[in-house]
């Protein structure tokens, strides 16, 4: 059996049984990567040509047959056994159960399993109770502190879940669904590193419970903690590793695994959704585009991941594409926090931001950890010049991920519109640690440093040149450099950085200030360092624009023709 059979008889036994096991998310990502891999032409096309997406021919029914194990080529792959299914110990208390937990009936779906021992039954059970404290807390949260508020309620399930759920492990009689709910009543509780253990064995027991490996690696926050994971060599495991190198802002690790992965799962929308994610934090920016409209032509009602398809609209000031993007969302589903995020996004651009911020806070009432939303709300309250809401704002949103630069990004700018360097250059600090190869973060540091109450001019420096070799994009970092180093006295330097900041400009066609201030500093450098031929052609470029550098210019030509052995240069020779 090649690759893709093997993964593909392995996703459909998985997907029902994570189905029966109410495991709805897992379950959708498994039937995800199940039509993501390329079906073979000559079995389900009915003209024996190329497999395409949204063809009928997808649809398949389930078979429960045993897979035959055996290695994969081109995926890493072990023999993993299939689980045997208890449903007919205690089916009918199951199904009724099942039924209540469908309809958000927590405890009566717990009651109707209290005295039912197969191990389907006690997940489901339990998982039922973690869920009705989950339920329980979120309301608690409400009429405590309001929808945004912060609150100290807790789920009051989780202590008799951890006692139940830790004699079933010890006595060996928990499945790898109960050694997952384990893991995350564990992870909940605090004791992190218990739960990475018995997650650990929960993916290796059953490694296509997606819902594991991604509470895993919400818990394998250094790559340390990663390495030391004792996992099995299964396919599953380079869906975790490209994730988590994702989150670990390995950004090219992660690429190559997806793209490794793709020569399996070839159409796989949550590949293609991943990709585009690492080349976001990339910011390739094109590409990203690219991907995502590819991706809405396949799958044109899909709101996931789309407010960072926003978000690069945004940053590109596509007005016409992000409302047609917003429209879109609203008619699909207008109550998802994605789709606020999104109308949020396109009145930010519209410079309406009292009704940006009214967005999103309606996605942070869908979901308060919902990150996107305050951070991005925190930069609408800086546009808004609410300083205090900003903060807090963005202090909530490294409350919820503590590895979000964008948000000490935003903390830094907040304080040091506040006045207050030290307090900025702290956050930037952070920021440019969690995302180093962004050259704004650089610069905002760079500036921070260069302000009157710092005044750590080689400091600024040291961060200029870090911007200058992170792709600076804004064109800050060359002109930045060559001031300071003529600031310091120090010509040479400051020479070599306009020459470069004036080639960049030129590769570019940018006109402007800079260049100007560029071509004035190399033609006085080159004048006193005896270069006059290389000083009269930044001269004669000067003579190209208005103002008092064209008269600057004129005057130092002149003067360098008493210098030199240049033809008599009247006044009439420059252009008036």
């Amino acid at each position: 059996m090649n690759s893709k059979e093997t993964c593909r008889s392995e996703l459909r036994i998985a997907l029902r049984q994570l189905s029966d096991r109410c495991l709805y998310s897992a379950s959708k990502w498994a039937g995800e990567q199940l039509v993501g891999i390329e079906q073979d032409p000559a079995k389900f096309t009915p003209t024996n040509t190329r497999f395409q997406r949204g063809s009928s021919s997808i649809r398949r029914r389930f078979r429960t047959n045993d897979i035959t194990s055996s290695p994969a080529t081109g995926m890493s792959y072990v023999s993993t056994p299939v689980l045997e299914e208890d449903e007919v110990i205690d089916g009918d208390f199951y199904l009724l159960a099942k039924s209540y937990f469908d309809c958000r009936e927590y405890k009566r779906a717990a009651h109707v399993l209290r005295d039912q021992n197969a191990k389907k039954s006690v997940f489901l059970r339990c998982y039922a109770l973690y869920l009705a404290g989950e339920k329980r807390k979120e309301e608690e949260m409400i009429e405590l502190e309001g929808p945004l508020g912060k609150s100290d309620a807790v789920n009051r399930e989780l202590v008799s879940l951890e006692r139940e759920l830790s004699t079933l492990r010890k006595n060996g009689t928990i499945d790898p669904f109960g050694l997952y709910l384990y893991g995350l009543v564990l992870k909940n509780r605090g004791n992190q590193n218990l739960a990475r253990t018995v997650l650990v064995e929960s993916v290796n027991s059953y490694p296509w419970n997606w819902t594991a490996w991604s509470e895993l690696q919400s818990i394998c926050t250094t790559i340390e903690m990663l390495s030391s994971l004792n996992l099995s060599n299964h396919w599953m495991k380079d869906f975790f590793l490209a994730s988590a190198y994702q989150e670990l802002r390995m950004h090219n690790e992660s690429l190559a695994k997806y793209e490794y992965l793709q020569g399996t799962f070839s159409f796989s929308n949550y590949i293609q959704a991943q990709i585009a994610k690492a080349q976001y934090c990339l910011r390739e920016f094109d590409q990203v585009e690219v991907i995502f409209e590819e991706l809405l032509r396949n799958d044109p009602y899909r709101v996931e991941d789309m407010d960072m398809y926003s978000n690069v609209l945004y940053a590109k000031e596509c007005f016409s594409a992000l409302s047609y993007l917003a429209h879109r969302v609203f008619m699909t589903d207008k109550y998802r926090p994605e789709s606020c995020c999104i109308i949020g996004n396109y009145y930010s651009l519209k410079g309406q931001h009292e009704k940006s911020v009214m967005y999103f806070r309606r996605a942070l009432k869908l979901d308060k950890k919902y990150l996107s939303a305050w951070t991005l709300m925190g930069h609408e309250y800086v546009e808004m010049k609410n300083t205090p809401a900003a903060v807090d704002a963005y202090r909530r949103a490294v409350d919820i991920n503590p590895c979000d630069y964008r948000a000490w990004y935003g903390l830094g700018q907040a304080y040091e519109m506040m006045g207050m360097p030290f307090y900025a250059l702290h956050y930037f600090k952070k920021s440019v640690f969690l995302q180093p190869s962004d050259s704004r973060l650089w610069i905002a540091m760079a500036q921070c440093y260069e302000t009157d109450q710092l005044h750590l001019l080689e400091d600024a420096i040291k961060c200029y040149r870090r911007a200058a070799n992170c792709n600076d994009k804004e064109a800050i970092a060359l002109h930045q450099l060559a001031k300071l180093h003529c600031e310091l006295g120090r010509p040479e330097e400051a020479a070599f950085y306009y020459k470069k900041d004036l080639e960049r400009m030129e590769n570019e066609e940018r006109e402007g200030p800079n260049m100007v201030e560029a071509l004035l500093f190399l033609a006085q450098h080159c004048r006193t360092h005896k270069r006059l031929e290389e000083a009269e052609v930044y001269c004669t470029r000067l003579l190209d624009y208005t103002g008092p550098e064209k008269e600057m210019a004129k005057n130092m030509l002149r003067g360098m023709r008493s210098e030199s052995s240049f033809p008599s240069m009247d006044a009439e020779h420059f252009p008036p």
